[in-house]
């Protein structure tokens, strides 16, 4: 039985890895005209922000359950089988990001999406075969 790999066992399953530059040659026409489109460091911070804040389950159900109508936080509870104090917490972190908006009426409080953009972007992923 082998213990180490060789360096052609290396170098032959990086290359199964994903296709690279054989020859490593920058081409710099390409570069210049792709620098402008090139997302910058703080709006691709900002987004990374948003895809974590979407990485969570119980938010991703949270955001389900009001892209067809508003909810207080004992509905959101009780739908999504999650204690009141977590959907409390997920929802302060999806308002922090103004995923959501909220309306009191008395002493209830109820939390609906913050915009059509929100719902656009639950919709492209709910309908896309990615999920």
């Amino acid at each position: 039985m082998k213990k180490h790999a060789s360096k052609q066992d290396l170098h032959s399953s990086q290359n199964l890895d994903a296709p690279g530059c054989d020859d490593h040659l920058v081409h710099l026409d390409n570069v210049r005209v792709s620098i402008p489109k090139l997302l910058p460091v703080n709006e691709a911070q900002e987004m990374a922000e948003v895809f974590s804040l979407l990485a969570d389950a119980n938010r991703l159900r949270l955001i389900s359950a009001l892209a067809s109508q508003e909810l207080c936080v004992c509905d959101l509870a009780a739908l999504t089988k999650i204690t009141e104090s977590a959907v409390c917490h997920q929802l302060r972190l999806l308002k922090a990001m103004r995923f959501v908006k909220y309306r009191r009426e008395g002493r209830k409080v109820y939390y609906s999406l913050a915009g059509d953009t929100v719902v656009q972007l639950y919709n492209t992923l709910a309908k896309s075969k990615i999920i």
